[in-house]
């Protein structure tokens, strides 16, 4: 017998209007199934609701509502939608049947039945809803292998840029919470941004998450200049500015080695990461570096960096000068628009001056 292929024993549940039918179809199942009995639709409906069965045995001509539109109501229902339905019936034309497997039905069997035929069609689709079930939990354990690999990843790679990080702050420690500031300043512009109607349809809330934690890396190419260059405390010479503009190539290089080296693992925030390091010295008229990009030839997350970096430098205190106040920061930022800066970002950053302003009070020096 059938019955020790499926553990535990499978429900069948049994659905028709007639209860000789029920009865006879009863003394089929029972050597094999745990059977359940129904002599309406509504009740029916009410058993599938306390507890799906395995299969389901279902008259199509019943009062109230018929079998096409119980499995219907069944096929809609998240916890009822993969339970297979085999119509029993008397109706032998083409479009009644047509008719059943449109509302989701497995199989027909004729009346009068064949107690062979019911057990073979019964045996056949518990054997397919079993396979199934256990293709279906395959590939929910494998989606949550890859889950878990991406989160490991994802972890090294957040760890690998917590480091690169550190080290390009260790050198240039006059910086302080720069980073953290224009982090989330380039997290809020950029949602501002997305917000508007015309905003750029790729740029999600999980792209925005990656691109705000691709700000840290502006400035890893730091860590290739010499101290002497890099910590001098008073202007640079034509010579050591040179040197210093190199930053945004030697960051680029540098995370495009990362890149290479993690393949497909890399994911969207290095990318946007190198795009940063080697653009947000870019300006809107093309009078930047390193390529000399102009408009929106230049990426939008170094158009956001560029507006943050730069306010954020304008607003914190240098050895070798005094901070601005937000107002006199944004009407500097202002006169670049057009010239130095993306018009639109300059605009989202007038949007958001007070979110702009809290965040570089909770991350004050």
């Amino acid at each position: 017998m059938m019955a020790e292929n499926f553990a535990p024993q499978a429900t069948v549940l049994v659905v028709d209007d007639t209860p000789a039918n029920l009865t006879l179809l009863a003394q089929v199942l029972k050597p094999d199934y745990r059977v359940q009995l129904a002599v309406s639709g509504a009740k029916a409906l009410e058993i599938c609701r306390r507890q799906p069965p395995d299969l389901i045995v279902l008259d199509v001509m019943m009062p109230e509502l018929d079998g096409y539109e119980i499995c219907r109501r069944l096929k809609a229902d998240p916890a009822t939608r993969r339970v297979p339905v085999i119509f029993l019936t008397a109706l032998t034309r083409p479009e009644d049947e047509s008719a059943g497997f449109e509302a989701g039905g497995a199989d027909f069997i004729h009346k009068p039945f064949n107690p062979a035929t019911v057990l073979a069609r019964v045996r056949t689709h518990l054997q397919l809803k079993q396979a199934e079930d256990q293709l279906r939990r395959h590939n929910a354990q494998l989606s949550g292998e890859l889950d878990a690999r991406r989160r490991e990843v994802e972890r090294l790679r957040d760890t690998t840029l917590f480091v690169m990080v550190g080290l390009a702050e260790f050198r240039d420690a006059d910086t302080g919470y720069h980073i953290q500031r224009t982090q989330e300043y380039v997290r809020t512009l950029a949602r501002w941004i997305a917000a508007q109607p015309d905003g750029p349809a790729d740029l999600t809330e999980a792209t925005i998450d990656e691109l705000a934690k691709a700000a840290p890396l502006h400035d890893i190419g730091k860590v290739a200049i010499p101290d002497g260059i890099l910590l001098k405390p008073g202007k640079l010479s034509p010579d050591e500015w040179q040197v210093m503009k190199t930053h945004a190539e030697q960051g680029a290089d540098l995370l495009q080695r990362a890149i290479d080296r993690l393949g497909d693992d890399a994911g969207l925030m290095l990318t946007f990461g190198k795009q940063i390091a080697r653009h947000h010295h870019e300006r809107w008229d093309g009078s930047g570096y390193p390529d000399g990009l102009a408009g929106p030839d230049i990426p939008l997350s170094a158009r956001l960096m560029a507006v943050a970096d730069v306010y954020d430098a304008l607003i914190s205190v240098r050895p070798y000068k005094q901070a601005m106040s937000h107002d006199e920061a944004l009407d500097f930022i202002r006169r670049g628009s057009g010239s130095h800066f993306d018009p639109r970002v300059v605009e989202a950053l007038d949007a958001c001056l007070d979110e702009v302003q809290a965040i570089a009070s909770r991350w004050a020096d």
